[in-house]
Order: C-alpha cells, then structure tokens, then sequence
C-alpha cells in the first residue's frame, strides 16, 4: 500500500499528534540546556539543578503506567485535552517559579502528563490509521520528539540566554496552546473505550512475552546511552574545537530525522525479524568508534552511522507492545502503549550509568565496548522473542 492512501483527515491526524509530542519534547529535553540559567537564578548549584532531569526521568517511569492503568476508561479525546490543557497551566507556572522547591514540584507533574499523552498519542495513531500505514504514523509521531531535540531545545536555550530561564517556559506554554487548538479541531470524537479492572491492566506487567517485549527497547536504548551520554569527550578527544562541538551534535540530531524515517520501514513488514539484525549492526558500529576515532573523518562518518541505527527501534517495539497486549490482554493496550516510553527512560538511564561506571574505571573509549555488549544482548533477546512469535502461529 502507498502513502496515497491515507486520506487528508489521516495526515491532519498525523500531523496533529507530531506537533503534540514535539511540544512535549521541547518542554522534557529543554530543561538541560537551561540547567546553569536555573541554578545561578535560583542560587542553587548545578547538582542540585540536575535533580530536575532525573525527578522529571524518574516520575515519568513510575506514574505513566499507573495513570494509564487507572484511566484506562477515560474517554479518550476529552482525556487529551483535559491534560493538554494541564500541560499548558503547569509550563505557565513555571514562567513564575521563584524557588527550586516549586519548580521541582511543577516539573514532577508535567512529567505525569507527559507519559500519559505520549501513550495517548500512540493509541490514537495506532487506532485510527489502517493497518498498514500504522508504522508510518507512529514514526511520525516519535518524530516529534527528534524534531524537540534538533529544533524546539536550541531554540529554547537560545531563548533563555537572551530573555532569562522564565522565557523559555513561556514558550512551552505557548506551543502547548497552539497544540491544544489543533488538537481540539482534529482529535476523532470516536475513539476505542475499554473499561477494565486495574488487576487486569496490571496483569500484563506479569506476563514474560510483554516483560520480554519491554527489555528489548531498554536493551537498545541503553546500548546507545552508553555511549552517547559521554560523546562531546569522545569529540573532544578526536581534537574537535569546542566551538564545532554544538554543530556536530546538531548534525547527528539531523542524521537521527532519518533514522526516524527508517523506522517506519523496518516496522512495515516483519518488524522484529528485522530488528534482530539491527542491533547486531548497532553492535558492530558502536565498537568500532573504538578504533575510528583515530582518524578524523572514519570517526565522524561512524558517529553518524551511530545517529541512524539510534532509534530504529521505536516503531517496531512501540507497535510489538500493543500488538501483544491485543493478543494477551486486550483490555491493556493502554497500558501497553505506555511502555515503550518507560522503556526509553530504563535504558537511557541504565546505559549512561553503566557507561560511566565504565569510563570512571579507565579508557573512555571502553564505552564503546559497553554499548556494543548491551546491543548484542537487545539482539538474543529479540531472536528468542522472534522465535516464540513463530512458534506461536504454528501452534495457532
């Protein structure tokens, strides 16, 4: 089937949620670039002003699952605004946040909205398009956030180097209006409503096939973290100038939009089939920055290679969660498409700690072996869940 196919409703569709978890982005990511700005404001040190990104991490991981569990039965357009509009009054009080306390406070629940309108963002995508264009559609709305990383968080940086931190908040408040109007025009008014028991949404959490499927984008996630999270030392000790290094890492951020792209293609036919092979060339790439970068052009040509194997995961585990909480626990979908972001969350977390364990042992460049060890692992792990996959239809 071609893109043709979608009508324009679809797109605006598309679009709409695209433009919803750019936002989100934006307002998630934005935080890191304005940390000094906040701690020198606030008279707090740089320490303590990082507690923003990890509560923000850590809220994020443990209420998504649990609000979308317990709202399962929530209508789902009238959900979407109501925290879109939430989204948009926390980010205004941002604007006036006078203490750490406070701040800390208001981004702990914007990260409680955050979780919850991404998995409504991806059941909607996934419901409300045909089958064959769903991979198409989710790809674009985890695109959203590849677009807040290389657009929304240097524009917001840029923001508060000449108008102060409280500017940048304004910003989000802002494009959080602007979504909440395209949202309240596009947003279907017939949308799936399953009532279900919380023991049968968490039933899903117990079962091997989902925690399987969960551990597989953590696995990947974490093998490229481990990296990734100690990149501008690796460029800088390639000889990259300081000056250059913001450019590189927009470039890499241009390279992931392609990446992106790619996912949506690896999720159209035989997705985990196919993702077996991915991670053992997200391996073999990882490692080899060991030895490129060495050399000038080797190493950058092999950090973006590195940039296009980073997200090809999303699509095909977002939409393997979902598929398989169809098959095990129907009722759960909600819960199920709110994994994949948590999943993010674990191994981004889990492999830039594993990576600076390693780098605070000895040789930098070790990570490179870590992440290359961990990509292997999302890759048996995939085999196996592959595997069972196969067996399954045999057997049905």
């Amino acid at each position: 089937m071609r893109t043709t196919e979608l009508s324009k409703r679809h797109w605006l569709l598309i679009l709409t949620l695209t433009l919803l978890t750019f936002v989100l982005g934006t307002s998630e990511f934005v935080i890191v670039g304005i940390l000094t700005d906040i701690s020198s404001s606030l008279q707090i040190t740089n320490a303590k002003a990082g507690t923003l990104v990890s509560a923000f991490a850590i809220t994020f991981a443990i209420a998504t699952p649990l609000v979308m569990s317990a709202t399962s039965h929530f209508p789902k357009r009238k959900w979407m605004l109501f925290l879109i509009g939430s989204f948009i009054i926390l980010n205004a009080l941002c604007v006036i946040s006078t203490s750490y306390i406070m701040l800390l406070a208001l981004r702990m629940m914007t990260a409680i909205v955050t979780g919850v309108l991404i998995s409504l963002a991806m059941i909607v995508a996934s419901e409300s398009m045909p089958n064959a264009k769903r991979g198409l559609a989710i790809s674009f709305v985890f695109g959203g956030f590849t677009l807040a990383n290389v657009i929304g968080v240097p524009i917001g940086t840029v923001i508060a180097e000449w108008y102060g931190w409280n500017a940048t908040f304004m910003l989000t408040t802002l494009l959080g209006g602007f979504a909440f109007l395209t949202s309240f025009f596009v947003l279907p008014t017939k949308l799936s409503q399953i009532r279900s028991s919380l023991r049968d949404q968490f039933s899903l959490l117990t079962n091997p096939r989902i925690l399987m499927a969960f551990f597989i984008p953590a696995l990947g996630f974490g093998a490229t973290y481990a990296v990734f999270t100690y990149l501008v030392p690796i460029l800088k000790g390639m000889g990259a100038p300081n000056q250059s290094i913001s450019f590189i890492l927009f470039g890499y951020g241009i390279i992931s939009i392609f990446s992106n792209i790619l996912a949506s293609k690896i999720a159209s036919h035989n997705a985990i089939g196919r993702l077996r092979f991915v991670f053992l060339v997200q391996a073999v790439v990882l490692t080899s920055l060991f030895w490129t970068t060495n050399h000038t052009i080797l190493g950058f040509a092999n950090i973006g290679l590195m940039s296009l194997l980073a997200i090809l995961l999303t699509t095909s585990t977002q939409l393997y969660l979902i598929d398989l909480a169809g098959i095990y626990q129907p009722k759960a979908t909600g819960l199920a498409a709110s994994l994949m972001p948590v999943a993010s969350n674990v191994g981004i977390a889990f492999g830039s700690a594993l990576g600076g364990i390693v780098y605070h042992q000895g040789n930098l460049m070790n990570v490179t072996w870590v992440g290359g060890v961990v990509a292997v692992c999302a890759s048996l792990l995939t085999f196996f869940s592959h595997l069972l996959d196969k067996k399954q239809k045999k057997t049905a």
